[in-house]
């Protein structure tokens, strides 16, 4: 009986993996260095560009320059107008408040519908998941007549306010999907203990949340950073143009253009995202990894 179980047991055990040829490891990662050669061309030849000569910048196509020549960094800092430090000023307050405002107004929000009761809840809910579908252009009239009324156009209010008032919707729905695999016991047992739902908000959904709120945090980041349209919009004097509105003013249609300045500052634009990918990869991966083992 012994001989036959353990015989049973060998034969039900999983065979271990297969190796993948040595030849076949090398084809693979030869195709993934190439596609990360080709994805990475543009971010090289950019950087490149920031330190030729202008005239050699279409002149010639190798990633090397001929002479290196780093002083499109000094022109485009301090070349303009205003120094580009004003810029990235204000584009970090811009973006700094942007996240404060999404992390803040959408956990609330969502935190209300997955964990309150009221009334037209789920119809609320349903509309909110439909402003998705409206194209930002949609509303734009509507919103920069509102605000010109108020009296916010030229300054960043309208950049910054309504991220105070829960419009991304898209966070809110990823916070809700979160909230929701969290197990509802432990709001039971705050609830014993006399926790109000502010309470349970604050000291049980945002810590156990930390993953899907650094997400929020760092999308909100690079979308505000990177955006040019509405401060296209809403900001016409230059001290309070944001980096991607400076970036515009190195390329003039009608006269001559400083492309490497405009590599150069382009160059340096990317610092703040890479930093921010950089310091907070770790809960990104822990929010990815965590999200298949919730109940």
């Amino acid at each position: 009986m012994t001989d036959a179980t353990t015989t049973l047991s060998a034969a039900d055990a999983p065979n271990p993996p297969r190796e993948r040829p040595f030849w076949q490891s090398i084809l693979i990662h030869a195709a993934l260095v190439a596609a990360s050669v080709v994805m990475l061309y543009p971010l090289f030849w950019m950087l490149s560009g920031s330190i030729k000569d202008q005239n050699e910048i279409f002149g010639q196509a190798s990633l090397i320059p001929s002479q290196f020549d780093f002083s499109s960094y000094y022109r485009g800092w301090f070349g303009g107008q205003v120094t580009f430090g004003t810029f990235f000023w204000n584009s970090t307050v811009i973006a700094v408040l942007s996240v404060i405002g999404n992390v803040m107004s959408c956990s609330l929000a969502a935190y209300a519908f997955a964990r309150l009761r009221f009334a037209g809840r789920d119809l609320w809910f349903a509309l909110m998941l439909g402003t998705l579908m409206l194209p930002y252009h949609v509303t734009l009239i509507p919103q920069y007549i509102l605000f010109l009324k108020l009296g916010w156009v030229k300054t960043m209010l309208p950049l910054v306010v309504p991220k105070f008032l829960a419009v991304d919707a898209f966070f809110i729905f990823l916070m809700v999907q979160f909230f929701r695999g969290i197990p509802r016991e432990l709001d039971e047992a705050a609830m014993m203990d006399g926790c109000s739902p502010w309470r349970i908000y604050w000291k049980i959904m945002l810590p156990l949340s930390l993953p899907v709120l650094a997400t929020a945090a760092i999308f909100s980041f690079i979308w505000t950073w990177d955006d040019f349209f509405g401060p296209l919009i809403y900001l016409s004097d230059i001290n309070t143009y944001t980096v991607q509105l400076g970036l515009r003013s190195f390329v003039d249609s009608t006269g001559s253009s400083d492309w490497s300045s405009l590599f150069a500052m382009s160059s340096l634009s990317l610092v703040p995202v890479f930093l921010i990918f950089l310091f907070f990869q770790r809960l990104l991966i822990e929010g990815i990894a965590t999200a298949g083992l919730k109940r």
